[in-house]
């Protein structure tokens, strides 16, 4: 019976992953006078840090970012890959001599998200002063 569930499980189409572009929820961008939604994407602890990395560095290897941000191989892989799928960031797979090297960089959809999320943050820690001022 252990043959045939993994052999259905094979033929099943809605098991595979969609593609990243298909995927991904489209954004709705805010009216004037309503305030914008924050980037759950870049929200998240580890994937701003990825970001912020790579907007200080043209590039970083995938050991470089571990270290920087202190965290696993498998962490990194998966909040690299949400990253990856949404076009903030791009993947460059290669060779050192024989060593597999895995760089990443930050692309123009990645950089300006990141300076939307970065204004949009400014905005509600302003308004936060101003009401702890009163």
């Amino acid at each position: 019976m252990a043959a045939d569930s993994s052999a259905a499980r094979r033929q099943r189409p809605d098991r595979l992953t969609p593609p990243a572009a298909a995927s991904r929820p489209a954004r709705r961008r805010a009216a004037p006078g309503e305030p914008a939604s924050l980037d759950n994407l870049i929200h998240h602890r580890l994937r701003l840090g990825i970001v912020s990395a790579l907007a200080a560095a043209e590039r970083l290897t995938f050991n470089e970012i571990k270290a920087l941000l202190h965290t696993t191989d498998g962490n990194l892989s998966v909040h690299a890959r949400k990253l990856e799928d949404a076009s903030y960031v791009t993947c460059i797979k290669g060779f050192d001599g024989r060593r597999p090297r895995t760089e990443y960089q930050l692309t123009a959809l990645g950089r300006r998200e990141l300076g939307r999320y970065l204004t949009h943050m400014e905005s509600l820690i302003r308004a936060t002063r101003d009401t702890l001022a009163r």
